[in-house]
């Protein structure tokens, strides 16, 4: 499946990373990398196994894709202090994959300062007539962000399903979260209201075997 946004093509993946095949570079959005750990801290004792189950698809979409180039689009840590509190197991995994590609570091609300682990951090970045950044912004022409952990409803056989989605209308493409410990939010609740023009409006829903375009008919709002 191909998605063209902007005058560019592009390869949604079933992980919810973005393959630009043009320029060898995958974009991944929202990794919250020590999300549980950072719970942990605050007396909500969860398995700290999300950053090695995150890291597992990043292994296999960087191996499958051959990515040249990793650009990280904000809130790949959910707190500054998560560079600090890997595993030693997790730490190694991720300075090999730094090591196979190019990394871009972009800060997001949750990860704002740079850190040292290895590739380039940077508050946004310019590419192809692209604006790869974090948060959408209204208005914004070919920005390409994560941040809300889309989510597409859909109705059917008597029942609704949620699932991560990729949306994009003309102006803004938005990514899913990545972050085996991310949550979603539905593309037709308040968060969203006003950010898309409905009448160029494109989702792909990630299944549990595939992808799915989605017609805007079929979306609901609710759960």
């Amino acid at each position: 499946m191909l998605l063209q946004f902007a005058g560019h093509t592009f390869e949604p993946l079933l992980s919810g990373a973005l393959f630009w095949r043009a320029e060898s570079m995958l974009l991944v959005a929202d990794l919250h990398f020590e999300k549980f750990s950072s719970y942990a801290k605050r007396g909500h004792m969860l398995p700290p196994y999300d950053t090695g189950l995150t890291l597992k698809r990043l292994e296999h979409d960087i191996e499958q894709t051959k990515a040249e180039r990793v650009v990280a689009l904000g809130d790949s840590f959910h707190r500054d202090e998560g560079t600090l509190t890997l595993l030693d197991t997790d730490r190694l995994r991720l300075l090999a994959l730094l090591g196979k590609s190019h990394w871009t570091w972009i800060s997001g609300n949750h990860d704002p300062s740079p850190h040292a682990l290895g590739g380039v951090c940077v508050s946004g970045l310019e590419h192809r007539g692209l604006t790869l950044t974090h948060e959408p912004r209204r208005g914004s022409l070919g920005m390409v962000a994560g941040h809300l952990h889309p989510a597409a409803t859909v109705y059917s056989n008597g029942s609704a399903t949620r699932r991560p989605c990729f949306v994009h209308d003309s102006k803004i493409l938005l990514l899913p979260a990545y972050g085996s410990g991310a949550g979603s939010m539905n593309i037709l609740g308040p968060t969203f209201a006003g950010l898309f023009d409905h009448r160029t409006l494109e989702v792909t829903m990630l299944g549990r075997n595939r992808l799915y375009p989605v017609s805007t008919k079929r979306l609901v709002a609710g759960i």
